[in-house]
């Protein structure tokens, strides 16, 4: 059984910075992506970057392009978002997830194509 959960989350004003944690149980495939997605208050859940674990390939959201890096720590089954320049419009409860994929790449962040859910971490960013 595959679990995803994430951590890190909290409050930071206009500008900061922020890192979230996802830790993956049960499963040490690298044929795999694992995104991060986020929802906010009355809006859809939205992609914003995904890292494919074997390959490394990433991909990122137009909003985020130059603020967000997802990075990865093999040994540790464990895959971080590092939020820079926060924004007001990046507060939202955010997620990773993950899917299986038979390429190197894990294509556009979409939230049909992933399985596999964490719970959530919340991020406020005020201003």
């Amino acid at each position: 059984q595959v679990q995803l959960v994430e951590s890190g989350g909290g409050s930071v004003q206009a500008g900061g910075s922020l890192r979230v944690s996802c830790v993956v149980y049960g499963d040490a495939s690298i044929n795999r992506c694992i995104g991060w997605f986020r929802q906010a208050p009355g809006k859809e859940r939205e992609g914003v970057t995904s890292i494919h674990i074997g390959s490394g390939s990433t991909y990122y959201a137009d909003s985020v392009k130059g603020r967000f890096t997802i990075s990865q720590d093999y040994a540790k089954n464990t895959v971080y978002l590092q939020m820079k320049s926060l924004k007001p419009e990046d507060t939202a409860v955010y997620y990773c997830a993950a899917k299986y994929v038979a390429t190197g790449f894990c294509g556009a962040t979409t939230v049909v194509d992933y399985k596999y859910w964490g719970q959530g971490t919340q991020v406020t960013v005020s201003s």
